[in-house]
């Protein structure tokens, strides 16, 4: 059994930056969403998506 992530946010650039959110957040960090236009942060497991429609990466 699979656990949902928390939150998922839809986002139109392949490089995508979280801290946690609130007062209570976590260091930034970088993400770069991968081949399947998704990935979810290391410390509070958000979900960034890529938006439908947005731009792909250069040859892909």
């Amino acid at each position: 059994m699979s656990i949902e992530p928390p939150e998922v946010i839809e986002v139109e650039e392949h490089t995508v930056s979280c801290d946690g959110g609130g007062p209570l957040g976590h260091p930034k960090v970088y993400l770069n969403l991968g081949e399947d236009g998704q990935i979810d942060c290391p410390y509070c497991d958000r979900r960034f998506v890529l938006k439908a429609g947005a731009a792909k990466r250069p040859g892909h």
